[in-house]
C-alpha cells in the first residue's frame, strides 16, 4: 500500500499579542515646580501606581521588562498601570543637599502624588483608593505612601524594598523623617484602613532587604495587621524577581 503525504490545513501560526495602550502625560506640578512625566499603560482596570527604583525615572518598568511581566492583566483591563517619575536626585540621594531638605523635598513629591495623582486617576478609573508597587527603593516608596495614607490605597505589593530611611539622612532627624521612615511612624499608626488593606512584602531569598523586610513584617505581626510575607526561594534582589513577583500579585487583586 502506498502512502501520499499532504500538506496538512493546520499550521501553527504565530500571533503577535496587540501592543499595549501607552499614553504619555505630562503637567507642571504646583508642588515640585516643575514638570512632572508620567507612562500610562492601559484603558481599564483597577489603577496600580509603579513607582521607579532609586535615582529611576518613570519608564524605567517598561525598559526592565516589568510592564510585560503583567501585560496579560492590562490587555484584559484587569489593572491601569501609571508609571509616575521619581525626585530621588533631589530627595533622599541628594547628596549635596541638607538631610532635612532632602526629608522635605520628599514630602512634596508625597503631595504632588496625593494631590496631583491621585485625584486624576479617580476621574479616570472611578475608583477612589489605589494599588501601589515599587522594586527596591521603589517598594520604600510604594510602602511609605500606603501606609502614610490608607484610607487612598487598598492594596501594597513591595518587592525587596526597604522602609527605614536613616541611612539617606546623615544622622539628622526631624518631624519629615519620622513620618517618612514605616519603621519609626508605624508602630504608632492607629489609622483603621490599615486593617482593610492588602499587603504583601515580597523579598527575594538573598535579598540585601530581607532582614528589614522581616523586622517589618514582624512590626505588622505585633499590630494584628494582615499581610503575606513572601520570601522568593533562589533568588537575587534583582529583577529577574520582580518580575515573578509582580504578576502573582495582581493575580491576588479583588475589585
Amino acid at each position: 500500500m502506498k502512502f501520499v503525504t499532504y500538506p496538512s490545513p493546520y499550521r501553527r501560526v504565530s500571533i503577535k499579542p496587540e501592543p499595549l495602550t501607552e499614553n504619555f502625560h505630562t503637567w507642571h506640578s504646583p508642588h515640585l515646580g516643575r514638570e512632572f512625566e508620567m507612562l500610562v499603560f492601559g484603558d481599564a482596570g483597577y489603577p496600580l501606581i509603579l513607582f521607579p527604583t532609586s535615582m529611576g525615572r518613570y519608564y524605567e518598568g517598561k525598559d526592565r521588562g516589568l510592564i510585560d511581566a503583567v501585560a496579560w492583566f492590562v490587555r484584559n483591563g484587569r489593572v491601569k498601570i501609571y508609571c509616575p517619575d521619581g525626585i530621588d536626585t533631589l530627595s533622599w540621594y541628594n547628596k549635596q543637599a541638607h538631610p532635612a531638605e532632602r526629608a522635605h523635598n520628599h514630602s512634596l513629591y508625597d503631595a504632588a502624588i496625593l494631590h496631583e495623582l491621585l485625584p486624576r486617576i479617580e476621574a479616570e478609573t472611578g475608583h477612589s483608593r489605589v494599588a501601589v508597587a515599587g522594586c527596591s527603593f521603589g517598594g520604600y516608596h510604594a510602602a511609605n505612601f500606603a501606609f502614610r495614607h490608607p484610607e487612598k490605597v487598598a492594596y501594597l505589593f513591595s518587592m525587596s524594598g526597604l522602609f527605614d530611611i536613616r541611612s539617606r539622612t546623615d544622622g539628622h532627624y526631624d518631624d519629615n523623617i519620622y513620618f517618612n521612615n514605616p519603621m519609626d511612624f508605624m508602630p504608632d499608626n492607629a489609622h483603621p484602613d490599615l486593617w482593610r488593606m492588602g499587603i504583601v512584602l515580597g523579598a527575594a531569598e538573598r535579598d540585601i532587604t530581607r532582614g528589614q523586610n522581616e523586622q517589618f513584617s514582624g512590626i505588622l505581626q505585633t499590630k494584628s495587621i494582615q499581610h503575606w510575607l513572601d520570601v522568593r526561594p533562589d533568588t537575587e534582589h534583582d529583577w529577574p524577581a520582580w518580575r515573578q513577583m509582580l504578576p502573582h500579585y495582581l493575580s491576588l487583586l479583588k475589585h
